[in-house]
């Protein structure tokens, strides 16, 4: 990958070294095993840096082609599959979501009485496309220990995936349809697996496997070689180690790169979660947004698509009830105050992070963009994802 000269496009090449000392702190400070660190502005990667290790135990020093778990950085790729059909007339965004999987006709909602017991009431309206680009379908992830819906999603969807061997994207969909919504479509946000319901869109609208569709219409166009929902047997040895917080400190191991499920080929392709990827393979997917659709004369979206994706859609102009300083468009989180988010950026900056701590956003208003790559969890306890972006505007002298 060439890198150019930092200066030439505004940077501070002296201040842009901070980049990667932030990321060797966490590194000896024993926080992360080891991170990539990407920054390109006016289509130009000025900074790639990698420090420690993709496996440790291995004795493995990170590598830049190594491979990632993405997880939830799926979502904007999944959004994005989306709004190609839209702009092939397929559907519209209000469209009601049981055109398409009607196993969504007819939701009823949980209210509680106040007590331990609850009502199954029927939804003010049905569930829409926008409703799931912008997860303000009602439904939700199985995160929340202490909501009642999310216990059922933990039985019913996430046992399932784990013990039933004939799970495929459209029964486990058809099992999340089954479930009580958090709240009526369209009046808050909640994070969900809409994502993954969007998937199963895309299967369903296009005729073809949703894992087809992603390899033809994008990871091929854009040539993201290494992208996809396993690591083939040939590319293995590029997969890092997930690393969590061992009691008492450092680092111990929680998906060994040897033995993973991601070494296989999954059951189910997840819009929502699935995807494995590296930097360069989502470098080219980031560019192309920023580029508002285009990559080296490949045109995905339109120019209006990815502006409509990068506005926030949530009702009222809303917030997310977690970051108020941001709101959220279709299919990544949309910076609203960057006074209030404590921190550098743009006002429209747009993007998403994974549960390992990857994570990228695109800036329009400064034509850049940054990419994390790590492989640790849980997600976003550690500052790292605010430490990078920081390092990076403070670069900015021009």
């Amino acid at each position: 990958m060439h890198i150019t000269d930092p200066a030439s496009v505004g940077f501070d090449p002296r201040r842009l070294q901070r980049v990667k000392e932030a990321m060797q702190r966490y590194v000896d400070g024993d926080l992360m095993a080891g991170i990539i660190t990407l920054v390109a502005r006016h289509g130009q990667v000025v900074h790639l840096e990698k420090v420690g290790w993709m496996d440790r135990e291995n004795n493995k020093e990170m590598s830049f082609d190594a491979i990632f778990r993405i997880y939830s950085m799926s979502k904007p790729i999944t959004s994005a599959a989306v709004m190609m059909l839209f702009e092939e007339g397929h559907f519209r965004l209000g469209d009601p979501v049981s055109r398409f999987i009607p196993a969504f006709k007819e939701m009823k909602v949980y209210q509680p009485r106040g007590n331990a017991d609850y009502d199954l009431v029927p939804a003010r309206r049905e569930i829409t496309i926008r409703d799931l680009l912008t997860h303000t379908a009602g439904l939700s992830y199985g995160f929340d220990e202490r909501s009642p819906v999310d216990e059922l999603y933990r039985e019913k969807v996430w046992k399932r995936m784990d013990t039933d061997p004939g799970v495929t994207l459209e029964t486990m969909i058809e099992t999340v349809a089954g479930l009580p919504l958090a709240h009526h479509p369209g009046e808050a946000w909640r994070y969900s697996m809409a994502t993954d319901v969007l998937g199963y869109l895309v299967q369903v609208v296009s005729g073809k496997p949703f894992e087809v569709f992603l390899e033809e219409r994008l990871f091929e166009p854009l040539g993201m070689k290494d992208t996809g929902f396993y690591v083939p047997e040939e590319k293995a040895s590029r997969l890092t180690t997930v690393y969590g917080p061992a009691e008492g400190g450092g680092l111990k191991v929680v998906d060994s790169a040897t033995d993973s499920s991601y070494l296989r080929r999954p059951k189910v392709a997840s819009g929502g979660g699935g995807l494995v990827s590296t930097t360069a393979d989502y470098l080219r997917f980031a560019q192309m947004i920023l580029n508002r659709g285009i990559l080296n004369g490949a045109r995905l979206l339109a120019p209006k698509t990815v502006e409509l994706m990068m506005m926030n859609h949530l009702p009222g102009n809303g917030r997310k009830p977690d970051e108020p300083s941001y709101g959220f468009g279709l299919g990544g989180s949309v910076l609203l105050d960057v006074a209030g988010s404590q921190g550098y950026g743009s006002v429209g900056n747009w993007g998403w992070g994974g549960a390992a701590n990857t994570w990228f956003w695109v800036d329009p208003r400064e034509d850049l963009l940054g990419i994390l790559m790590t492989q640790y969890m849980p997600g976003f306890v550690l500052p790292v994802t605010e430490d990078f972006k920081n390092a990076v505007y403070q670069a900015l002298d021009a």
